[in-house]
């Protein structure tokens, strides 16, 4: 039987944002992203994938073992919550600054996802995306998962140019908290 994920970008989503974050000791989580993930995990028993641009590491600003470091100490702060991430996957490539490298995981592609759907025996269509940028909703949708905008990090930014472009996410919410209420509500509608 395949299950149902929800894959989730990683900074300004889940955690602060401050740009190329490589010290796990600057890693803080957005005001009740871990109970929000727990409903997930706990309530509904969905998969949850981090899944992360980390260009970062092609512009030589951190290493694998930063973004390694700084998954593991977000691990830690959710799992407070009884919310663990199962996997996090991240590309480190920039086509600027890695233009050699064959990539087919920076989103908007779905890489990642496809990675992880393999991986898991996942079933995209029942799935979701949560992000707070243009590329995590159109990721979402190049994958067939229904999408969700958070107004976080750089959501609201980002909502005007997915308006301009007539390329909405499914739904948005506030912060990754009410994201995962909207998909319990789903979910009980579903069931």
């Amino acid at each position: 039987m395949t299950d149902i994920a929800v894959f989730i970008d990683r900074d300004g989503t889940i955690n602060h944002d401050p740009g190329y974050l490589g010290d796990p000791d600057h890693a803080f989580l957005i005001e009740n992203a871990g109970k929000g993930l727990a409903i997930l995990k706990n309530e509904l028993g969905y998969k949850i994938f981090v899944v992360s641009n980390q260009s970062g590491i092609s512009r030589g600003l951190i290493s694998r073992e930063n973004v390694d470091a700084v998954n593991e100490r977000i691990n830690e702060l959710l799992l407070k919550d009884g919310a663990g991430i199962d996997k996090f996957y991240y590309c480190p490539h920039h086509p600027d600054f890695s233009p050699d490298a064959e990539c087919s995981c920076r989103k908007p592609l779905t890489g990642m996802i496809e990675r992880a759907a393999k991986e898991f025996d996942i079933d995209l269509s029942r799935s979701f995306m949560i992000g707070d940028s243009k590329s995590d909703i159109e990721c979402g949708k190049n994958a067939g998962l229904r999408t969700i905008l958070v107004k976080t990090g750089n959501g609201i930014e980002h909502f005007d140019i997915l308006r301009l472009q007539n390329n909405l996410p499914d739904y948005i919410s506030e912060n990754l908290y009410e994201a995962c209420i909207k998909i319990k509500e789903l979910t009980q509608l579903e069931n």
